[in-house]
């Protein structure tokens, strides 16, 4: 398997909406688009571009998301994930699985309508890590 370039960093928050204002006050950024529910996920999501990379925003859509349980220890949000992009999410994932890393649930698809995994934080220097198809990649 070989890294690819750091597509976002996921920060949970209680409320797009705010945090998009604080991101419009204090750097000047704008949203690369509008907020949108992945219900599958149990999240709503909202990016903001950076120039390489982007900060995706995820609120949870409602008490049972693994967003609402972040934010209980952690009330005004903060940084959640990072993610990395792959060339192929499959031989990614068997990378992983032959080394025996936590994977925490199936490959499905993700905000950015590639194919995602995530790793366990333990497995990973403490830090919960996406996997992304890179969107060039993704058929």
């Amino acid at each position: 398997m070989k890294l690819g370039c750091l597509n976002h960093v996921g920060v949970a928050t209680p409320s797009i909406e705010r945090s998009l204002e604080r991101y419009r006050t204090l750097l000047g950024a704008e949203p690369h688009g509008d907020p949108f529910d992945l219900p599958a996920q149990g999240v709503r999501v909202c990016f903001v571009d950076a120039p390489n990379s982007q900060i995706e925003l995820i609120e949870p859509l409602g008490p049972e998301s693994p967003i609402a349980k972040f934010l209980e220890k952690n009330p005004e949000g903060g940084q959640h994930h990072v993610c990395f992009e792959v060339d192929d999410i499959d031989a990614a994932r068997a990378h992983f699985e032959g080394l025996n890393v936590r994977i925490l649930g199936p490959t499905r698809i993700g905000a950015h309508g590639t194919p995602i995994f995530f790793v366990h934080p333990k497995d990973m220097g403490g830090v919960l890590t996406e996997f992304m198809e890179s969107p060039r990649q993704a058929h």
